[in-house]
């Protein structure tokens, strides 16, 4: 499909317009997430609803889905125009799921960190609540008692 000049924005334009640096939509572009034509000379001329992509991305990331699922999530949508409210309806019923657990998984790490802070000691190392013994140290490096739980352990 063949856009008019109007229809059609710069890749400076449409950075200007998203707010993200050209390098930004030049990798969105490598991963599939936005198309643009390319003119004789070879410059990309994105389509404007493209702007509406992009904004779709930045909120999936927004939400915590990496630009994969984000990529996953707009093979769902029409390219060529905004979703339909059933379409968007879809997509963010999606997004309600990652949500609750994002929120879930905030307040278990909340928990963890007002009881480790609670007891007094600081110390990872000593902590006769989170780490008796120093057992943590079997099981690796970095802070294991503030690693989030898998999901079925945030399970009420």
């Amino acid at each position: 499909m063949t856009l008019s000049r109007h229809d059609q924005l710069t890749i400076g334009q449409l950075a200007e317009r998203s707010g993200l640096a050209t390098s930004a939509l030049r990798y969105y572009e490598s991963l599939g997430l936005i198309h643009a034509e390319r003119t004789a000379g070879g410059q990309r001329r994105y389509a404007r609803a493209t702007l509406r992509r992009v904004a779709f991305v930045r909120a999936a990331q927004r939400v915590g889905l990496s630009l994969e699922e984000a990529g996953e999530a707009l093979e769902r949508l029409p390219a060529e125009r905004a979703p339909s409210t059933a379409e968007w309806s879809g997509v963010a019923a999606t997004w309600q799921d990652r949500i609750d657990q994002q929120i879930a998984e905030l307040e278990h790490l909340r928990r963890k960190l007002t009881g480790c802070i609670g007891c007094g000691c600081l110390s990872l190392t000593r902590c006769a609540l989170y780490n008796p013994q120093d057992r943590a140290a079997a099981t690796g490096p970095g802070a294991r008692h503030l690693e989030l739980p898998r999901p079925e352990e945030l399970a009420p």
